[in-house]
């Protein structure tokens, strides 16, 4: 089956959009699709060729989902008032969850467009006993199935969505389908300011576009002497006090004191003696935040990612 159109579930995950024959569907349209939750209104997009022979030809293509109908102006003032009813549901569980004094986070409320089932949303530090909230929350949310999920900080950041310090969407929001396991290690290897807020993203924790470009780093190093080694300069002798592995510039501090940049194919490795203390020299990559935040909190992917989106 040629795949035409394709809808914007959660996540950002586009799934392909199986709809019978005689049914007329147009780009930008709100039609109704059945999913594992139950049926929720989603718009279409025009899926452009490439993409849907790349599909066609995947073994790991996204669901394909089936449409029930394309959403009319009364479904439409429908789904304008479902939308209205979760932000009072949101409130209404928010005010149960203090009232229970529960360590818990409400992050979201979701209402299916056939009102069987509400999900809310939430994150914890730890597990919690919530069946007493549930118990008010049936009696709240009557002839409804009630969906508690708990979901990481990581997660939620990717479902309330927003942008990034690159100024683009965040990667966990738009393209990013699995979180990596992310450590201190990828920003002082890459010469980056180990500040938290530097190097961390709005989850809390450590930016996944680290990972982007450390293999292009490493293969940088590769060609680079480490930092304290002794080298032989068109100057003179002096020890490497500092690297920028993307320009090939290496900074090397001479025995005179002062402090030289060269290129990398300028400079020799040798194994002598060199007076030169570099510990007076700045470094890109020390830690000057004035804040007293521990940098392993960034580094703690315990519930950072659930998969219960």
């Amino acid at each position: 089956m040629e795949i035409k159109y394709a809808v914007n579930y959660i996540k950002n995950t586009f799934h392909p959009l199986a709809a019978p024959d005689t049914l007329t569907i147009h780009d930008g349209q709100m039609v109704l699709v059945k999913t594992e939750k139950g049926e929720e209104a989603l718009k279409v997009f025009h899926v452009n060729s490439k993409i849907a022979k790349i599909w066609e030809e995947s073994k790991r293509k996204p669901e394909t989902l089936h449409i029930s109908r394309v959403l009319s102006q009364r479904d439409m003032q429908a789904l304008d008032d479902i939308k209205k009813e979760e932000a009072e549901s949101f409130f209404k569980c928010r005010a149960l969850i203090r009232q229970h004094r529960l360590n818990m986070n409400l992050v979201q409320c979701r209402i299916t467009f056939d009102k069987r089932k509400i999900t809310f949303y939430y994150t914890a530090p730890e597990r919690v006993d919530f069946r007493a909230l549930l118990k008010d929350l049936t009696q709240t949310f009557t002839r409804v199935r009630i969906d508690l999920r708990h979901i990481g900080v990581r997660d939620e950041t990717s479902l309330l969505e927003g942008v990034g310090i690159c100024g683009k969407p965040f990667c966990c929001s738009s393209f990013l389908r699995k979180f990596a396991a992310i450590n201190v290690k990828l920003a002082r290897d890459q010469g980056m300011p180990i500040a938290p807020g530097k190097i961390s993203g709005a989850c809390g924790r450590l930016l996944c576009c680290l990972t982007y470009e450390y293999p292009n780093y490493i293969e940088a190093a590769k060609d680079m002497p480490p930092v304290g080694s002794p080298v032989m300069t068109n100057d003179g002798l002096g020890k490497v006090c500092q690297l920028n592995f993307l320009s090939g510039r290496i900074s090397v501090k001479m025995e005179d004191g002062k402090t030289k940049e060269f290129n990398k194919s300028d400079i020799e490795m040798v194994d002598a003696e060199v007076n030169v203390e570099i510990d007076d020299v700045p470094v890109i990559n020390t830690y000057t935040d004035d804040t007293n935040i521990d940098l392993k909190q960034l580094e703690d992917d315990r519930n950072s990612s659930t998969g219960n989106v």
